[in-house]
């Protein structure tokens, strides 16, 4: 036999020992720690994409785009705040905290939210002026570590978000690497420059939904009952966590499934801890249904949200808005392929950059550094972020309006169908061409 002319197979790489996999056993034998990064999840998990619209046809009239109107405002914090939030448009942006963005991120954040007439949010460290000033509506974060909280930024602010949790890290707590504890981030956190800081994973003063209603009522006098104060987790048990949040009095509910980003934490929480947002958004509007609160407790729902159908399919499923983070950073230039050479130095490329947490990003939206931060134009950024966030709201409207509604919040889970088992268990919807909704009944 010639051996020589026997065909050869390919060599084939495992499933579960793929080449990441394999490249992160070798980091990890080779440096003893665990691998931190930013961003969210990078697994392929059941999401909108799995969910597909009925439009209309003869048994339903679809709207005339040029005539007849499709309302997108949202108020929020109907049920005891005396000043409740009236925005344009049922998209939110996420909390992301100055120290693990630059001010100019910051700003430019403030100012695009404006211009399209919706809010924007702390997140971790405090209030800056830039934000403050240019944020129309701003959402004040209330967090375990308490950085920068103080009573007078409260009483700045259009609502007070309580964070329990986040998507990407439920049960964690926050990571700010020292090279991105800059003077101006260590004085606003009361923390020595340079130091790595990890904040706490829970609230420091109360342990349970007894303790958390008697801290929502202590938010609601040091602000004369004006705001409306929502209540953050991360998505894992939403049926229980929702109506414990309600049973609290929060005015408004943020839920965040494992899609969500962050600024940095343990690889394995992001990839591992939580379950996507499809999964989390009706049993989260069953609880509310359950105590008679859908709609007087409004819900937010973020992680992974992309575009106007993403923004249509979870307001169908029962949520009152959507808030985005990622997507937000992406308009304003993060990951820009104009920087690529950059990101080649820094050992990545424009699209998969996550050391958010080393302070280089080329962009100056991920960093401390001064010359870094400058290259971002606040202005011009928040334009994008505007164009981006009308863009959304245009193509939510489209496909509502294709689906005979008048209001985005009219859209329902009748007007959707699923693609796989999977998004069809997770969305309560039927698979697409048949009527059958798997594993009906439960939790």
């Amino acid at each position: 036999m010639d051996l020589d002319r026997i065909p050869q197979t390919l060599p084939r790489f495992s499933a579960t020992f793929d080449p990441h996999t394999l490249s992160e056993i070798r980091r990890a034998a080779a440096t003893g720690i665990y691998d931190i990064r930013g961003g969210g999840t990078k697994r392929k998990l059941p999401h909108f994409d799995d969910l597909l619209f009925l439009g209309a046809s003869i048994s339903r009239y679809p709207l005339e785009g040029y005539r007849e109107k499709c309302a997108t405002d949202v108020v929020l914090g109907t049920r005891f705040a005396k000043k409740p939030i009236h925005l344009k448009i049922p998209i939110t942006i996420a909390g992301m905290s100055f120290g693990s963005l630059s001010a100019q991120a910051k700003e430019a954040l403030g100012r695009g939210a404006s211009l399209a007439g919706t809010s924007t949010t702390t997140g971790d460290g405090g209030m800056t002026p830039e934000e403050r000033g240019q944020s129309q509506t701003l959402v004040y974060q209330y967090l375990p570590s308490r950085y920068g909280m103080n009573p007078a930024d409260l009483r700045k602010a259009d609502a007070i978000e309580i964070v329990i949790g986040q998507g990407a890290k439920p049960g964690g707590g926050g990571m700010l690497l020292g090279q991105k504890i800059s003077d101006r981030v260590a004085e606003m956190r009361t923390l020595p420059k340079g130091i790595d800081q990890r904040s706490a994973c829970r609230h420091p003063d109360w342990t349970g939904p007894d303790d958390l209603e008697i801290k929502i009522e202590e938010l609601r006098e040091i602000t004369d009952w004006e705001k409306p104060i929502y209540v953050k987790v991360g998505a894992t048990r939403p049926y229980y966590d929702v109506a414990l949040a309600v049973k609290s009095g929060a005015d408004v509910i943020v839920l965040d499934g494992m899609q969500g980003g962050t600024a940095a934490t343990q690889d394995v929480f992001i990839e591992h801890v939580g379950i996507p947002i499809l999964a989390a958004i009706r049993p989260a509007v069953q609880a509310l249904q359950d105590l008679g609160m859908h709609r007087k407790v409004q819900l937010i729902v973020s992680g992974g949200i992309r575009n106007g159908a993403d923004v249509a399919k979870a307001l169908a499923l029962g949520a009152d808005a959507v808030s985005i983070g990622t997507a937000a950073l992406v308009a304003l230039g993060d990951n820009d392929p104009h920087y690529e050479d950059e990101y080649r130095k820094l050992g990545s490329t424009a699209g998969a950059y996550d050391d958010w947490q080393e302070g280089r990003d080329p962009v100056g939206i991920t960093t401390q550094d001064p010359l870094l931060a400058a290259r971002l134009d606040p202005v011009a950024a928040g334009r994008r972020l505007a164009n981006y966030l009308s863009v959304l709201t245009l193509e939510a409207q489209t496909i509502a309006r294709a689906c005979g509604k008048s209001h985005l919040h009219n859209l329902e889970p009748e007007d959707l169908v699923a693609l796989s088992v999977e998004a069809a268990a997770m969305a309560r919807v039927p698979l697409a061409g048949t009527q059958w909704i798997p594993g009906q009944g439960g939790y």
